[in-house]
Formats: structure tokens, sequence, C-alpha cells
């Protein structure tokens, strides 16, 4: 259907006695319908409340140095996500996170890729997660 709009504005384009279609002119007519397919841009620090928020626990416990089971998973499926979800690097994430070491998070990544991996229930509390987050 997205398909079908961009040919028809193209044509209509065309059509309304415009200059001859070029590829920037076509790029311009589709704007539009580019942009909707790019997705939500995702701060760290909303990965974060959200987190906070879906596993009870507060965003000072997930930046913490606790480490009671109640909030080592919520912080590692956070910085899971972080990494699943920003473009930021290992180190700038561990820096959002309360100061911790890249190699921290790197930890928190494959722990969760791993737990995913075998338990169902927490995959699709991951995608989720991520859906939420993209809306």
């Amino acid at each position: 259907r997205d398909l079908e709009g961009a040919v028809n504005r193209l044509l209509a384009h065309s059509i309304a006695g415009a200059p001859p279609l070029t590829v920037e002119a076509a790029e311009n007519a589709i704007r539009d319908l580019i942009r909707a397919r790019e997705p939500k841009r995702v701060k760290i620090e909303d990965i974060q409340k959200f987190v906070a928020n879906h596993y009870s626990v507060t965003r000072a416990d997930i930046l913490s140095s606790r480490r009671t089971a109640t909030v080592v998973k919520p912080r590692q499926v956070a910085m899971y996500l972080s990494k699943a979800l920003t473009l930021r690097s290992l180190p700038e994430i561990g820096r959002r996170f309360g100061g911790r070491d890249h190699t921290t998070v790197l930890h928190a990544v494959r722990k969760i890729e791993g737990l995913t991996a075998s338990d169902a229930a927490l995959r699709e509390e991951i995608e989720l997660l991520k859906r939420m987050l993209q809306e």
C-alpha cells in the first residue's frame, strides 16, 4: 500500500506539469514515506526509566552498585536494550549506568542473549519491551 501511494505521488508530480522527474525530485516526493519507516530514537535514560518501572524498581536502583537479584536482572535488561536500541558504544552505555566499565555492559548483553536463547518467556518479555520503547 505504501509503495502504491509513493507511485501515485510520483505520477501526480509528473502530470502536474512540473519539470522532468529526477531522482532528487522523487526523493522529495516520497520523503514522508521514507521517514515513517525510520525507527524512533530511544534514549538510554528512557530505557532505564521504562525498565525500572516494568520491574518495580527505581532508576536509582538500576544506577546503583547494589548486586541483589531484584536489581541485577533489570539492570542487565536495561543494558541489553541500550545496546540493541541505541547507537551508543559499550563505554558510553557503561558511563550512563553509574560509571560502569564497558566489560560490565558486555557481560550484561551476553548474559541476556544467553538467557533469551533458553528462556522463551524472557525472550517474549524483551521483545515486548523493545516494541513498547519504540512506539
